[in-house]
């Protein structure tokens, strides 16, 4: 029976996201063997510093990366906004799975269950990895103070309600509801009040690009909608030359045919913003029209059972949506941002 390795993170929360792709592959292919891999990735080891000033593009998926080109697993599940929107060399995106919630929760210290962000008391201390989520609720909420806190989701709980430092902490809900966690929300922040970070929620299998064996296995997990949507922010991320340190974020919706994308740029404390809506049309027949590419990637992806018109037209948005917000200075907003970031 052929065995096929996957790597993945340590952390409970990646465990439990390999084990769920795992599952779906096994019920594809019964007669394949599925062995996983963990190891720690920079990112799990410097803990004591903000994610934004490691200054280091692939924290989380560098170590899973060397793991893939030497053969020792085949592919590796991420979270899809781990994956830097430019991959190294010889590595893909083989698939997106279908994207749970992507919206950020506020799960409160147990002395204020029931409260919201707004009512909370003025100056309580709100912990958060990015600078992203800080950047759009000071702006939104001037009472309070967002600090920087780091460690799985599991050590984040922890300090949350163990110590007295902080009133709130911010987490993606994906990963609360993973981890089965549910009951810890507090508050769900919809995107009028925190847009989410590109590709939250979404799982992403990164491949060897030329390993045509394991691109074909992974292939059917994409999910259509998924996978356009996250195009199109990848590309707007990608063209903005974003990237953890600087705050970046969006929201996107496919109905009928049409994809809406709203991108938005924050300064650090968020007193500075713009934020703009495209949309574009997106047939997905359900046959594949177009002939093999030489280079089908995308945006890092690679996705042979999507229509590429398809794909090109997300990605086109993206771009589109970015060159608008450029056009507007929002290449001022984000210098200013990472040169602040860098002094900090």
């Amino acid at each position: 029976m052929r065995v096929v390795r996957v790597g993945t993170r340590k952390s409970q929360l990646a465990r439990i996201q390999t084990d769920t792709v795992v599952a779906m592959l096994k019920t594809l292919y019964p007669g394949l063997q599925f062995e996983i891999v963990a190891m720690s990735t920079t990112g799990d080891k410097i803990l004591d510093t903000a994610l934004s000033k490691i200054g280091e593009k692939s924290l989380f998926t560098k170590e899973l990366e060397y793991a893939l080109e030497r053969n020792e697993v085949d592919l590796v599940v991420h979270s899809l906004k781990d994956l830097p929107t430019v991959l190294p060399p010889g590595f893909t995106i083989g698939a997106i799975c279908k994207r749970e919630s992507p919206y950020d929760a506020v799960v409160f210290h147990p002395k204020f269950v029931g409260k919201t962000l707004q009512t909370l008391p003025e100056k309580s201390v709100v912990g958060t990895s990015s600078l992203r989520r800080a950047a759009q609720l000071q702006r939104k909420f001037p009472h309070l103070e967002f600090k920087n806190i780091r460690g799985n989701l599991n050590t984040r709980l922890r300090k949350l309600d163990e110590q007295q430092e902080f009133s709130a902490i911010i987490l993606a809900v994906a990963g609360l509801q993973r981890l089965g966690w549910q009951n810890r929300v507090g508050q769900i922040l919809y995107p009028e009040e925190c847009m989410y970070a590109v590709g939250q929620g979404a799982l992403g299998v990164e491949v060897r690009a030329k390993d045509q064996d394991i691109l074909n296995l992974v292939d059917v997990l994409h999910d259509p909608d998924t996978l356009l949507r996250c195009i199109a922010e990848r590309a707007f991320l990608r063209h903005l030359e974003g990237g953890c340190s600087v705050p970046v974020a969006v929201h996107t919706v496919m109905k009928d045919g049409q994809l809406y994308l709203t991108g938005g740029v924050w300064s650090l404390d968020g007193s500075d913003s713009m934020q703009e809506t495209m949309q574009a049309t997106i047939h997905v027949p359900v046959q594949h029209e177009d002939g093999p590419e030489d280079d089908p990637q995308l945006v890092g992806i690679t996705a042979r059972n999507i229509p590429r018109g398809a794909q090109l037209a997300a990605e086109n948005l993206g771009i589109s949506l970015a060159n608008l917000l450029l056009s507007k200075g929002a290449k001022n907003i984000l210098d200013v941002a990472r040169q602040l970031n860098d002094v900090h």
